[in-house]
């Protein structure tokens, strides 16, 4: 479709998107040399009308739609998206077979993780040295939850000997960074299979295939009623949904009314001093520490957050020692 055939208001827009993502990429065009990044956000609904988020891993692009009121008819919206993905690709020099374009909406009943498409291909990112497979087609989550960068070094930088667990562990990639640390032991768990096998596949890119290294396919509430009593963890990564269902278990996981509970439970299988790492992306999400009995509670949300999200509160985290 030639220029001609779009109204001077989303000309004038894909003008102002192609600006905001040059100035970006010029600010970050060290990331890769100068901190081994090659995974990182461009632009981040920086322009009100035009509610897209930019990530960039390596060589593609993959680019999110956020609901936002508009006064285009659904076909004029589908060519407003695809001159903003083509806008996107040319003015950083990516091919268009590698920019990816998604919609998210607000969770609602099953929505979550959704499928978008089915063609199961996943290439390979560095960060930190490590490698990971994505898949930019398929969902909306690609596999690798970018702004956890920082919080996945930071689990690096303790896990030397350290008994690890990683609950709603999805592909793995904190698993990765604590046996990077040297971790004596790691547990992955998450209810999904799908995800199990992409954390093993994750894990044994990187090097670690040995028995120190366990998954379990199983609810992560049933995995603390079931764990053996005397087996105690010293560093622990819970980061869960939002929201969640499942055929497989009878309950649905809600964040606000269930994390504080499961905190509470979580804190048995903890050895004494023993840290966890405990984040969500509910923005609404209300956390009183009085109601967790640990040693100490501080919110690190600012640390954790990489300096290139926009939004501030994309995540929150907390860091919890029994």
């Amino acid at each position: 479709m030639n220029s001609s055939s779009y109204s001077e208001k989303t000309i004038e827009q894909a003008k102002l998107f192609a600006t905001r993502l040059s100035k970006r990429a010029r600010h970050l065009r060290r990331y890769p040399t100068r901190r081994g990044i090659t995974c990182y956000r461009l632009y981040e609904r920086d322009i009100p009308e035009i509610p897209l988020v930019v990530d960039r891993y390596e060589d593609n692009l993959h680019i999110t739609e956020y609901e936002r009121p508009h006064d285009r008819e659904p076909a004029e919206h589908s060519d407003w998206l695809d001159l903003m993905a083509k806008t996107a690709g040319e003015t950083l020099d990516i091919p268009l077979e590698n920019v990816y374009l998604k919609k998210r909406e607000r969770q609602r009943g099953t929505k979550q993780h959704e499928k978008v498409a089915d063609t199961d291909s996943r290439i390979e990112v560095q960060e930190g040295g490590l490698k990971f497979l994505v898949n930019l087609a398929d969902y909306v989550d690609t596999g690798l939850f970018l702004d956890h960068r920082v919080t996945r070094q930071m689990v690096r930088d303790v896990a030397a000997g350290k008994n690890f667990l990683n609950l709603f562990c999805y592909t793995g990639s904190f698993s990765v960074y604590a046996a990077a640390g040297g971790a004596a032991k790691t547990t992955s768990v998450d209810l999904s299979k799908r995800y199990i096998e992409w954390s093993k596949v994750n894990m044994r890119r990187n090097g670690f295939d040995g028995p120190e290294h366990q998954y379990f396919a199983i609810d992560a509430v049933q995995f603390i009623h079931e764990h053996k009593p005397d087996e105690l963890y010293d560093l622990v990564v819970f980061d869960p949904p939002t929201f969640s269902n499942s055929k497989s278990t009878q309950n649905d996981w809600d964040v606000q009314t269930c994390a504080v509970p499961f905190l509470n439970q979580l804190l048995s299988i903890v050895s004494p001093g023993g840290v966890i790492y405990f984040s969500n992306n509910f923005r609404g999400f209300k956390f009183d520490p009085a109601e967790v009995p640990a040693t100490s509670i501080h919110e690190i949300s600012n640390q954790t957050v990489p300096e290139e999200y926009r939004n501030r509160r994309i995540h929150r985290c907390w860091r919890i020692v029994k």
